[in-house]
């Protein structure tokens, strides 16, 4: 999965022949998981529609300041810029940047670019006599003074026939330049982290078992966003049913408890932050019978025995590593959270309680207390698990 997933991103695209390549990039970026958000010049409009790049955006083209096909709403270019996560202007003009350098903000586009706050890349597109005039030359040095990302032009054949410098960088180059950015940007890029999600199954016989209500979707969750933010994940997982997981994620599938300390004591060597969201069972049968058994014999037959202690097991070989465990707790939350996270040597701990509606087991939601061992305490809202899983991650960046 690609560092641009969940990005907020504008493409603007200013009167260029070069043009015809924007609804390439802007499927690009969709298809990396961005949001995009498309502004065009009005003479960009004479090479790509606003129809085209609506239906491949699926949002709103910003083309003026005023709609009149829409009872003259005016469009907020202050609003806009601060959205965004990224700006990309491509293919940019030289009169689109000569307007950038000077700020004549006489188009949607530029006053956009004025008011954004995040990151701005622009990739030029022009004849070769026009790229190598010293006028766009020192205009290109003054945007990339200003803190703008330059997306150099390559030799090419151009549109007036000629072959030379002006070609506007290929789609596929420009996302990967923009992915570059964001793996530079990223605390846990190439980390290696190890999580584990889900519940654990404790064969009793061959049909029944000891287990839990856990689906994995929070573990699952954080897998996929430390994988956006451009880890080197994997995950052990219990049983799930139907989780989407990043294509680029290790996935090891276990069963029992057992299984999954094997698994982690294999994985645990060579991780850098280990994240222990599952649910492993508590108790498991002291014998499992091969065939099923007599409902008249469970009841007299039926040993149990605790489960290994994952977490406290690890903690005690965490060297340098960065280990965030999970409490469930019904009554004294706080405290008992306390008491295991200072018990397994962990980092931090997040915090989930029982008295919560619709932020437990199975629930497409969450809400999390995050403790660390420093004593500090931080109470989060309801919020989506993905949500959730990023405010997680926010608080493992803080420990490198």
């Amino acid at each position: 999965m690609s560092l641009l997933n969940g990005k907020r991103i504008i493409l603007g695209i200013s009167g260029s022949i070069a043009a015809f390549k924007a609804p390439i990039i802007l499927r690009l970026l969709v298809k990396a998981g961005a949001e995009v958000k498309v502004v065009l010049t009005d003479s960009a409009k004479q090479f790509v529609t606003p129809l085209t790049l609506s239906t491949l955006s699926k949002n709103k083209v910003y083309c003026s300041f005023i709609n009149d096909d829409e009872n003259s709403i005016w469009n907020n270019h202050v609003e806009l810029g601060m959205w965004a996560d990224l700006m990309l202007i491509a293919p940019v003009s030289a009169n689109t940047i000569s307007k950038m350098v000077s700020s004549n903000s006489d188009n949607f586009l530029i006053a956009t670019y004025l008011s954004s706050k995040c990151p701005v890349f622009f990739a030029p597109a022009m004849d070769l006599d026009m790229h190598k005039h010293p006028s766009v030359q020192n205009n290109i040095k003054k945007l990339i003074e200003f803190g703008n990302f330059h997306i150099p032009s390559t030799l090419g054949s151009l549109a007036s026939g000629l072959d030379g410098k002006g070609r506007m960088e290929e789609p596929e180059n420009i996302i990967n330049f923009l992915i570059k950015y964001f793996e530079k940007k990223s605390p846990l890029f190439k980390k290696k982290i190890l999580v584990t999600a889900g519940p654990t199954y404790e064969p009793i016989d061959s049909v029944r078992f000891i287990g839990n209500f856990s689906t994995g979707k929070m573990g699952y969750a954080i897998a996929n966003e430390a994988s956006n933010q451009g880890a080197d994940v994997t995950l052990i997982s219990g049983p799930t049913n139907g989780l989407k997981i990043n294509d680029n994620i290790s996935v090891k599938n276990i069963v029992t408890s057992d299984e999954m300390f094997n698994k982690c004591k294999d994985e645990f060597v060579k991780c850098e932050v280990l994240i222990m969201a599952a649910a492993v069972a508590d108790i498991k049968p002291l014998k499992v019978y091969k065939s099923k058994m007599k409902k008249s014999l469970i009841k007299s037959t039926l040993e149990i025995n605790s489960t290994v202690d994952i977490l406290y097991e690890l903690g005690k070989k965490k060297g340098s590593k960065i280990i965030i465990g999970f409490a469930l707790e019904s009554v004294n939350s706080v405290v008992n959270a306390e008491k295991k996270l200072k018990s397994k040597n962990l980092d931090g701990i997040v915090l989930n309680s029982l008295d919560n509606e619709n932020s437990c087991f199975g629930s497409e939601t969450n809400k999390i207390t995050f403790l660390n061992k420093k004593g500090e305490r931080n109470v989060y809202p309801t919020k989506d698990k993905k949500l959730v899983a990023k405010d997680i991650l926010q608080h493992v960046k803080q420990m490198f």
